[in-house]
């Protein structure tokens, strides 16, 4: 079983070091998701997933969860958007992609800290009020 960090500890990652684990956190929580929606063929579920990791969703993603974040979840949330060094790849725009890396910044301190059970939650938060064009689609 992997250790837990405390908050302090985990705050000493920087904001890209902490995007960098939520990445993969967040992308295995959208690729477990559309696999037990539907059984369908892999390059549809990669073409969905495609559509819920993209900076611009996570954009609306961020938009929609900080009014549910805590005081100390918003200042993680706003580490990662403020983080420099980070380049803008050609199909997103610098606000969309700094909101994408501060969502990801979140999933990856709280899957540090051992808050798994608020990062489900608010992965089934987007999921019931952000996904549903995503997952419409997949009939």
């Amino acid at each position: 079983m992997r250790e837990k960090l405390t908050h302090h500890k985990a705050n000493q990652y920087s904001p890209l070091s902490l995007a960098f684990l939520g990445d993969s956190v967040y992308d295995t929580l959208v690729r477990e998701s559309l696999l037990k929606m539907a059984n369908m063929p892999v390059s549809k579920l990669h073409s969905l997933k495609i559509e819920m990791v993209c900076a611009e969703f996570q954009s609306k993603v961020y938009d929609a969860i900080i009014s549910e974040l805590s005081e100390n979840e918003i200042t993680i949330l706003k580490r990662g958007r403020n983080a420099t060094g980070n380049t803008v790849p050609k199909h997103s725009n610098v606000v969309d992609y700094r909101k994408a890396t501060a969502l990801e910044c979140l999933f990856g301190y709280l899957y540090l800290t051992g808050e798994n059970g608020r990062i489900y939650e608010l992965f089934n938060y987007i999921l019931i009020n952000l996904s549903e064009n995503i997952f419409d689609r997949s009939e």
